[in-house]
């Protein structure tokens, strides 16, 4: 199936892992005062209404808060919120578990989309007390570590991610086990642990679907550079400059070309440089 089909049947990039990298450099000296990253993460706020991220940022940033723009985009948030509870409401007094699962699914989901973080776990934590289905169970809980990853909750990250490996142990599929795998890598790259990261990522090239976290173009960027950084000679050579999925990359051919040559001579000037 081509790539593009795999990624419109991924998950939601629910919270968008994307805002919270553009938050984070916005952050640093050398691009705080980027007004196209800028006017990128404030479009994305105000398209989806995120009333709480944008105040959050607003106070971690230094920027001056648009009490019109938040006043409108709160307003917009508790008219969807009266919407949603209505729906739950309605689900308990009329319909059955599994409608009653789903409008709690649906509120939690809204309160990730706009960056609600505590509101949000409150009200998965409701939904995981509705939720039997073992797969279903596995999705919330990836969202969950998603809402981790955004914030760099460590402990709501790692605390998920041992629960999600206790579910895969009673029978997970072949896709939620590579999911989790992908979500592993992540932290572990998070966390600088990457010669663990590059393993969990090697594992998955041929099985990505974790489009909710990456595109595929990105995830293979990160598999070549974990593993430069912290693979054997002998298994990056097998493992990574042989195979030629990594070379059907533009950028990884430019990695590789422009760093494993030198690397392979010793040239440790040039691959960091490059790195």
């Amino acid at each position: 199936m081509p790539i593009e089909n795999l990624e419109a049947e991924s998950l939601e990039k629910n919270p968008n892992l994307e805002l919270a990298q553009l938050k984070f450099l916005l952050s640093s000296v050398e691009h705080q005062k980027d007004e196209n990253l800028k006017g990128r993460l404030l479009e994305a706020i105000k398209e989806n209404n995120m009333a709480p991220f944008y105040e959050e940022v607003c106070k971690d940033l230094g920027w001056t808060v648009d009490n019109a723009l938040l006043d409108s985009m709160k307003k917009a948030n508790e008219e969807t919120l009266k919407k949603l509870d209505d729906a739950i409401e309605d689900a308990e007094k009329n319909l059955g578990e599994m409608e009653v699962r789903e409008a709690f699914l649906n509120k939690a989901e809204y309160l990730s989309r706009i960056g609600s973080k505590e509101a949000a776990l409150t009200v998965f934590r409701k939904t995981q007390e509705k939720t039997v289905s073992l797969g279903h169970r596995l999705d919330l809980l990836f969202h969950i570590i998603r809402i981790g990853l955004f914030y760099v909750d460590h402990d709501l990250i790692t605390r998920n991610i041992e629960k999600a490996k206790s579910l895969i142990e009673e029978g997970g599929d072949w896709d939620r086990r590579n999911r989790l795998k992908v979500y592993q890598g992540v932290y572990c790259m998070a966390i600088r642990d990457f010669k663990s990261a590059a393993n969990f990522f090697l594992d998955t090239v041929s099985t990505f679907t974790s489009y909710e976290l990456m595109d595929y173009k990105t995830f293979v960027t990160y598999t070549v550079i974990c593993s430069m950084i912290s693979l054997p000679r002998v298994d990056l050579r097998e493992k990574v400059v042989k195979d030629q999925r990594f070379w059907k990359c533009c950028i990884v051919h430019l990695i590789l070309g422009n760093i494993y040559s030198p690397y392979i001579i010793a040239n440790m000037l040039n691959f960091f440089k490059n790195l």
